[in-house]
């Protein structure tokens, strides 16, 4: 046991709708809901908007607070039945989750899987399901519209949608005509009404993304492309928020388009896509993951986009992407997804990162109490209304992230020795530390309590003239100061 008796000092802030078909299928799902989901659902209809408050938050169109606190949650396991994903949904919604992101453009939900232009109401009657679904356990959806990479020129055949060539009946020559060319401009713009006319005016979506890390595609002029489509996005969907993707941040030489999508006009959302890689070529892919995770955050908030920021796509992957980290089956404790969670929003983002790998990881380890760890570690926090100032301080044992609010300042604290390196690689359990204290500028009557999300227990706070005295614990402990209304 190694204990730290140091001292910290933290500088000052500166100045619905139900359709038809479904409707047993729905009735049955919500008497099946936990308790705790079903307390949560929403029927007020608010959608998920940028507050007008602080742009760099979400909240509810009738102004209550919205955190995004979810996964990526692609498909469901089965090719004919969304029974498994439900099962996910259940799991989520009883731990606070309030968020997913699909991809419509998988084979499960795929409208326009036969001929270009043409639309499967059966695949449509998926969506619907689905959204059904989410609504009875009040999680809002992120539309993915496509993820297709080529049209057959290359590998990864999931990722090839060749009945876009005007061969095969499609507008495009190739998949830079697809992106350049004005009849597959025209098709597109066809096919998102298409969307528009079922689900349009859905407070159950949270907003719609119009292509799954875009620069992944073979040729074309896809920046131009997105500039021309985000417009067209608002001018169906008003209701729900519009935005683009790129692939993973781990290269010097995407910082550019990463820079411009942040600024891009009508993209409501800065989001980034980022994965512990032993292959990348920076490094910071490469170390602990809350760092990895945080510097993904900064990156974009030093854009100054003016718009809430998102790790919307993290975990970890074996070198280049070649698959799921092979020590994802070590992660019992689930240490990964806790550093996805908890380090964007401390590091200023507008929620917890997005974790990849629902099914093989975070099912697979049974790690969904660790949503319910950061929904409890933020219950009752309104991040508009606080117009957080992130900090990050120093300390010789631990790395601090510090919110900064108007009443309530919130820090995360990470144990510097406990990594993915120390605990999944080498075996080395997680210490306990103690005697630490850290010393905030706040009112003398300021009250501080602490969240260890390992033991799921809230625990008060000792002050002394040098400052508040943290509780024993391991990895990582949050602490709360409530200033005095």
């Amino acid at each position: 046991m190694r204990r730290q008796q140091q001292a910290v000092a933290v500088p000052r802030r500166p100045i619905a709708r139900v359709r038809g078909p479904y409707l047993l299928r729905l009735a049955v799902a919500v008497l099946l809901l936990p308790p705790l989901a079903a307390k949560a659902a929403d029927r007020s209809g608010a959608f998920v908007r940028v507050s007008p408050r602080d742009p760099r938050y979400f909240e509810l169109s009738d102004g209550r607070p919205y955190i995004p606190i979810g996964l990526n949650m692609i498909a469901p396991p089965s090719r004919d039945s969304l029974d498994g994903m439900t099962a996910w949904l259940d799991k989520l919604a009883a731990n606070g989750g309030n968020f997913i992101r699909i991809w419509l453009g998988n084979p499960f939900f795929d409208v326009e899987h036969e001929r270009c232009g043409q639309y499967d109401e059966a695949k449509a009657a998926r969506i619907a399901q689905l959204l059904d679904l989410c609504r009875a356990r009040n999680i809002r959806v992120k539309m993915c519209i496509e993820s297709f990479r080529h049209f057959g020129t290359r590998g990864q055949s999931w990722s090839a949608k060749p009945l876009h060539l005007i061969q095969n009946g499609g507008t495009a020559k190739d998949i830079a005509d697809f992106f350049d060319g004005q009849p597959s401009r025209d098709q597109f713009k066809r096919k998102l009404a298409w969307f528009a006319q079922r689900f349009g005016d859905d407070p159950a979506i949270f907003g719609w993304e119009l292509w799954n890390e875009i620069n992944a595609v073979a040729g074309g002029d896809y920046m131009a492309w997105t500039e021309i489509m985000l417009p067209e996005l608002h001018r169906l969907f008003p209701k729900n928020l519009a935005m683009q993707s790129l692939g993973s941040f781990d290269t010097d030489d995407k910082r550019t388009n990463y820079q411009r999508l942040a600024r891009m006009a009508g993209n409501d959302v800065a989001q980034v896509h980022r994965y512990l890689d032993l292959g990348a070529k920076l490094d910071v892919c490469k170390g602990p993951v809350d760092v990895m995770a945080a510097d993904a955050v900064r990156e974009l908030l030093a854009v100054g986009p003016g718009r809430p920021v998102i790790l919307a796509e993290s975990g970890a992957v074996e070198p280049s992407h070649s698959g799921p980290f092979k020590l994802y089956a070590a992660d019992k404790a689930g240490i990964i997804l806790h550093d996805v969670l908890f380090a964007p929003f401390f590091a200023g983002a507008a929620g917890p990162g997005h974790c990849w790998h629902w099914d093989v990881y975070v099912n697979r380890n049974d790690l969904w109490w660790q949503f319910g760890r950061f929904a409890k570690a933020v219950e009752g926090v309104n991040p508009a209304a606080e117009e957080f100032t992130p900090y990050m301080i120093g300390h010789p044992r631990l790395r601090v992230y510090v919110l900064m609010g108007k009443t309530v300042t919130l820090a995360w604290c990470r144990d510097k020795e406990n990594t993915w390196m120390s605990e999944l690689r080498d075996g080395r359990a997680p210490e306990t530390i103690s005697g630490i204290t850290l010393a905030f500028t706040v009112a003398k009557e300021a009250r501080a309590r602490a969240y260890d999300p390992w033991q799921d227990r809230w625990t008060s706070v000792e002050r002394k003239s040098e400052g508040f005295v943290l509780p024993p614990f391991s990895r990582s402990i949050v602490v709360r100061i409530d200033s005095k209304k």
